[in-house]
């Protein structure tokens, strides 16, 4: 994003970078807020093999972390992204499905943040920026990937920092909420999982 310094997803992220939940490393990257090489970043990062995949993103103006239901194959930018670039009504991956769903368990995490006193929801929409364009390009790429709708992945939007604005949420609430993403969504059965997969 624009101020990585004052970013909540950014530095939320690294806290956690080389902690372990469950016996899984937790490694973080900062991808830009660039369209095209976000979604260059991202891809070559999905080259590896993971055990889950979260992306997180600053939604200024929320008040609960949102826990992100569906991607969309739009392009739709309001202000241009860092490198003066304004797509308007432009599919993220031309030819793609409409929409993937998320392949996180968004109920349960929401309920494991609500009882750990943490403001949380499902969102149904992440915009049309470059957060949805990531969220997008993932699921796409797991999609193409063999047995990739079986990794977990998706996205989460946090609220501002207390120095950047109101609603807020402190830091290390922030972090504590992505650890309890991570742990939810590794103890969590497939089979309690929303629907994922594309949107035809």
């Amino acid at each position: 994003h624009r101020d990585q310094g004052e970013n909540p997803s950014v530095r939320a992220a690294l806290a956690l970078d080389g902690q372990s939940v469950n016996g899984h490393p937790i490694e973080a990257a900062c991808l830009p807020t660039q369209f095209a090489a976000s979604r260059r970043d991202l891809l070559a990062l999905l080259q590896r093999p993971w055990a889950m995949v979260l992306c997180v993103g600053q939604a200024g103006g929320r008040a609960a972390i949102g826990m992100e239901r569906v991607a969309i194959n739009v392009n739709d930018a309001r202000i241009p992204d860092n490198t003066g670039q304004q797509p308007i009504d432009e599919p993220v991956v031309p030819g793609g499905p409409p929409a993937y769903f998320s392949t996180l368990p968004l109920k349960a995490c929401v309920q494991s943040l609500s009882a750990a006193g943490l403001p949380a929801e499902v969102s149904n929409t992440a915009g049309t920026f470059v957060c949805n364009h990531v969220f997008y390009s993932l699921m796409h790429a797991l999609a193409g990937q063999s047995g990739g709708q079986r990794v977990p992945a998706g996205f989460v939007h946090l609220p501002w920092l207390p120095e950047q604005g109101q609603p807020s949420l402190p830091l290390a609430d922030m972090t504590q909420a992505l650890r309890l993403i991570i742990q939810t969504t590794l103890l969590t059965p497939t089979d309690l999982r929303l629907p994922g997969g594309k949107i035809s």
